[in-house]
């Protein structure tokens, strides 16, 4: 199988090094040419443009930012007339609308979509063990579910598309809430003066307890956020998405704007290129 992948950040970066692990041949791209040079090394080939990479290859993953950089990248006119008869799977995090729409223009070029957002982090890329989501017709999952299970022991097929993309939303929205939650009681204790560790004791036998807060507690206790798998400005970005998904549906979302608000000044502070766990300098200013 010809397969290339678009987009080689760190999440793109951790799925090609596991296809490459498990002897799949890859052709890469990527806006910044030098970001992919590490991959050479372990065999994949580089592409000189995204069309380029499309006329060589059969299916192509998609690991870029937004709905945006795909259009710029995916459906210029040189990129389009190499889309015929090739197969796109987008597993970046975009909008349902969005996803919907890059759909129709590919199929209109004569190309094949599916989308197949995933949640976990650079570890889980690169052993593969990835929570894989597709959005797609069955039969089109079924065709490429062996590619995909290099990445997930067992990718789920949720739907048609747009279904993936809605329920990558709804998870990528507690990353926030709850890592916002969790900064917040924890700076309660700190500026009152508690200890922490009775606290956590407390929460693990509790129904309240999310492993998620164990896995960011050293990051909020030391301040130390680089080494990121999921930078913060991409969490603003979907949870933009999702209050837009939301509020287009009628639901409040008050609850989402607030920790919009959070992200967005830790951001101001700084933070955006960092973990998402940074979003605690927003809320416990300060504190170092």
């Amino acid at each position: 199988m010809r397969c290339g992948l678009i987009g080689t950040g760190l999440l793109g970066t951790a799925i090609a090094e596991r296809l490459l692990t498990v002897g799949q041949l890859l052709r890469v791209w990527n806006r910044t040419a030098e970001r992919s040079q590490p991959l050479v090394a372990l065999g994949a080939t580089i592409a000189p443009t995204p069309a380029a990479l499309l006329a060589d290859c059969e299916v192509c993953l998609l690991l870029l930012s937004d709905a945006e950089a795909i259009a710029a990248t995916l459906l210029t006119e040189e990129s389009r007339s190499q889309l015929v008869g090739k197969t796109i799977i987008q597993m970046g995090t975009i909008s349902p609308a969005e996803s919907r729409a890059i759909a129709d223009q590919i199929a209109a070029a004569g190309g094949q979509y599916l989308e197949a957002p995933v949640l976990g982090s650079l570890p889980e890329a690169r052993n593969g063990t990835l929570i894989v989501m597709v959005g797609a017709e069955p039969a089109d999952f079924e065709q490429w579910r062996s590619l995909l299970c290099h990445l997930s022991p067992e990718p789920e097929w949720i739907g048609p598309i747009g279904t993936a993309a809605t329920l990558k939303l709804a998870l990528n929205q507690l990353i926030g809430s709850l890592t916002s939650a969790f900064g917040g009681s924890l700076a309660l204790l700190q500026r009152s003066g508690l200890a922490v560790e009775p606290f956590m004791a407390i929460l693990r036998q509790s129904a309240l307890y999310a492993p998620t807060f164990d896995k960011k507690l050293s990051r909020l206790l030391s301040h130390q956020y680089d080494n990121p798998n999921f930078p913060t400005i991409h969490l603003a970005k979907d949870l933009r998405l999702f209050r837009e998904t939301a509020a287009d549906l009628g639901i409040t979302t008050d609850a989402v704007e607030g920790v919009e608000s959070i992200v967005q000044k830790a951001i101001a502070q700084g933070w955006g290129d960092q973990d998402y766990s940074a979003l605690y300098e927003a809320i416990n200013p300060d504190s170092n």
